[in-house]
C-alpha cells in the first residue's frame, strides 16, 4: 500500500512539475492586503498563443492546489478534459476569517463580504485580462471553503459555471436555499457534492440532507453529480472526489468512448454525423472553446456508420474529415467507401487512388486504400 501511495504521490508530482507553475502577490484593495496566488498554467501554454483556457479556481490552496493540479494536467493530457489554468488562494488560518457569514442572514459579512467581493470583482477580472481565459470557471473548496463557493450560485447568473464541494461545511439554511435557488438557473451549471461514510458526522448528515433535496429537482441547466465514498474520512475524500467531480463534468468532452459507441451511436435513429456536430457544438457552448474533431471521434463515428449502412452519413462525414484534416487519408477513404456502397465504383476507386501521397491515419493505410481501389479494377474490369 505504501508503494501505491508513494507512487500515486512521485506521479502527481512530476505531472504537476512539467507543467508551468508559478506564484503571484495579489495586491487587492477590497481586502486592504496583498494575497499569494499559486498558477498552473497548461503544457505550450507560451507556444499556444491563440488558445484559451478554462479556470480552475482552488480555495485552501495551501493544500489543495496540488491535487487539483495534478488531475487536471492528467485528465487534460489524456484529452478528458480541456486543459486549463489552475489557480489557487493561499489562505492558511485565514480561511476561517475569509469564510465568514454573519449570524442572522447567514450571508458573508465582515472580512467574509470582502473576500466574496475579492473573487468576484478583483481576481476574476485580473485573470481574464492577464491570461487567454475561456468563458468557463470552476471553483473547488473543502469544508468551509467549500460551503463559501455556494454564495455565488445566488448571483445572477451565477460567478462559476462548475461547483465541487468537497464535505461542505454547510452554514445554516444552505440546505434549503441551494434546492430553491436551482429552478432559477438558467445558465449551465454543474454541481459536484461528495462525502465519506467515515466523514465527520454532522457534515456527512448536512451533505446527505443537502442531497436529498438536490437529486429530485429537475433543472435542463443544473447539472447535479453526488458520491458518498464508502470508508472515506473527511480528508481521503478529497483525494476520491477530485478526479470524480473532473470526469463528471466534463463527460461531453471526452473522447467517445466504447460505451458511448455501444449504448449511443449505434442506437440513434437520426444520421449519426449529426451526433459528432452537435458533441462539439456543445462543447464550444459549454466551455467557451473551439476544438477540432478528433481523430479517434471520426473513427469511431465512421465505424457505426458502416455498421448501421446510414451511406448518406458517411458522405457527410467524408467532406467534413477532408476539411479538418486535409493532408491525410481519412476523408478519401470515408468518400471512396461511399461511392462503393452507392453504385459508384468508379468514382471510388479514383477517390482511393488520389490518396497515394497522403497521410495514414491508424488502420486507414495508403495499402488499404490502394488494395480497394485495385479490387474495383478487377471487379469491374477497368
Amino acid at each position: 500500500m505504501k508503494k501505491i501511495l508513494l507512487l500515486t504521490f512521485c506521479f502527481f508530482f512530476s505531472v504537476s512539475a512539467s507543467a508551468q507553475i508559478k506564484y503571484e502577490e495579489f495586491n487587492s484593495l477590497k481586502l486592504d492586503e496583498s494575497r499569494r496566488l499559486k498558477i498552473q498554467l497548461p503544457r505550450n501554454y507560451e507556444e499556444n498563443t491563440e488558445k484559451v483556457y478554462p479556470i480552475v479556481l482552488v480555495l485552501d490552496a495551501d493544500y489543495l492546489f496540488e491535487p487539483v493540479a495534478g488531475n487536471v494536467d492528467y485528465f487534460s493530457y489524456w484529452e478528458d478534459m480541456p486543459e486549463s489554468i489552475v489557480v489557487g488562494i493561499m489562505q492558511g488560518d485565514g480561511r476561517y476569517d475569509d469564510c465568514f457569514y454573519d449570524d442572522v442572514n447567514f450571508v458573508p459579512g465582515e472580512k467574509g463580504a470582502d473576500f466574496f467581493e475579492f473573487i468576484g470583482l478583483e481576481l476574476i477580472p485580473y485573470l481574464d485580462n492577464t491570461y487567454r481565459t475561456a468563458k468557463f470557471i470552476i471553483a473547488v473548496g473543502h469544508d468551509f471553503t467549500a460551503n463559501f463557493i455556494n454564495y455565488y450560485l445566488f448571483k445572477d447568473p451565477p460567478l462559476f459555471n462548475g461547483y465541487i464541494n468537497l464535505s461542505p461545511d454547510l452554514a445554516p439554511m444552505m440546505e434549503q436555499r441551494i434546492p430553491e435557488r436551482v429552478p432559477a438557473i438558467t445558465s449551465k451549471t454543474f454541481y459536484y457534492l461528495a462525502t465519506g461514510t467515515d466523514d465527520i458526522k454532522g457534515l456527512m448528515e448536512s451533505s446527505e440532507a443537502l442531497n436529498r433535496s438536490l437529486k429530485g429537482l429537475e433543472s435542463e441547466s443544473f447539472s447535479y453529480f453526488y458520491d458518498n465514498f464508502e470508508g472515506a474520512t473527511h480528508y481521503s475524500l478529497v483525494g476520491r472526489g477530485i478526479p470524480n467531480a473532473l470526469e463528471k463534468i466534463f463527460s461531453v468532452y471526452r473522447p467517445i468512448s466504447k460505451t458511448e459507441y455501444k449504448d449511443v451511436l449505434l442506437k440513434l435513429e437520426t444520421p449519426i454525423h449529426e451526433y459528432l456536430i452537435e458533441k462539439y457544438k456543445t462543447i464550444e457552448d459549454l466551455f467557451g472553446i473551439t476544438n477540432p474533431i478528433r481523430v479517434n471521434d471520426f473513427i469511431a463515428t465512421s465505424t457505426a456508420i458502416e455498421k448501421t449502412k446510414q451511406w448518406e452519413s458517411l458522405k457527410v462525414l467524408g467532406e467534413m474529415a477532408k476539411k479538418q484534416y486535409p493532408e491525410t487519408v481519412l476523408g478519401d477513404y470515408y468518400l471512396g467507401r461511399y461511392y462503393e456502397e452507392t453504385g459508384e465504383p468508379k468514382k471510388a476507386m479514383r477517390t482511393f487512388r488520389g490518396a497515394f501521397d497522403k497521410e495514414e491515419v491508424d488502420f486507414i493505410t495508403v495499402d488499404l486504400l490502394l488494395d480497394r481501389a485495385d479490387k474495383i479494377k478487377e471487379d469491374f474490369g477497368y
